[in-house]
């Protein structure tokens, strides 16, 4: 069965344009003018993925991809923008989206891109969490409650970002890994994530969870 594709953008030349090439690739479209009539659209449908303009008139695009994601709609999202630079990554990152795509594009990396998150949202799950973002072979952190503020490396050894990586793709692997290796990651991620921690699976590793739904022992162990 052919995937949907929602598509916001309020230039109607390039909707219009990522439309033909979109049902070119066998995908059938669906198409947005604004954030607004996307809200009408999703609630009566559920595509498969969205393809997202970060720059609209009207409710912006980050803004909407926080609404959504608020509202616990999990649906994929590549954001489309003009604006590049890491930390405009990174922001779009943190805030739901699955991968971010900067203008000017190719329609094959974009069908590249969409059917990659497609391939993830059906096997298993890859979302980061709060927090955390992981760009160009770098974990970087930031303050959920302060989301204007700036998101920083976080400076690991290779063997401690070897394991956060493990964990992390997907979220919710259990990783082996030398005790001190472990215990370094796991300060230096306390430090700087209150909500993160990693725990000892006795027999089999560790594992990262997020403590505001996953309480645990004092001493970090879970049987």
């Amino acid at each position: 069965m052919n995937k949907t594709i929602l598509i916001i953008d309020d230039d109607e030349m390039l909707r219009n344009a990522l439309g033909k090439g979109l049902r070119d690739e066998g995908f059938n479209v669906l198409t947005s003018e604004s954030a607004e009539h996307a809200d009408e659209v999703l609630a009566r449908l559920s595509p498969d993925a969205i393809v997202l303009d970060r720059m609209m008139i009207g409710m912006d695009g980050l803004t909407f991809l926080r609404k959504i994601r608020g509202n616990g709609t999990a649906t994929p999202v590549i954001m489309l923008t003009a604006m590049t630079g890491a930390e405009n990554t990174i922001a779009g990152l943190a805030d739901g989206a699955n991968d971010y795509l900067a203008k000017p594009f190719q329609m094959r990396e974009l069908v590249l891109r969409l059917n990659n998150i497609l391939r993830q949202s059906t096997g298993y799950n890859t979302k980061m969490p709060n927090g955390l973002t992981f760009i160009d072979n770098e974990f970087f952190v930031s303050d959920p409650s302060l989301p204007n503020t700036p998101a920083k490396i976080l400076a690991l050894s290779g063997e401690e970002k070897k394991l956060l990586q493990h964990l992390t793709h997907p979220m919710g692997n259990i990783a082996p890994a030398a005790p001190m290796v472990a215990k370094r990651l796991r300060n230096k991620i306390n430090i700087v994530l209150s909500n993160l921690d990693i725990i000892t699976i006795r027999g089999r590793g560790y594992k990262l969870v997020d403590t505001t739904n996953h309480p645990q022992n004092k001493d970090g162990n879970k049987e």
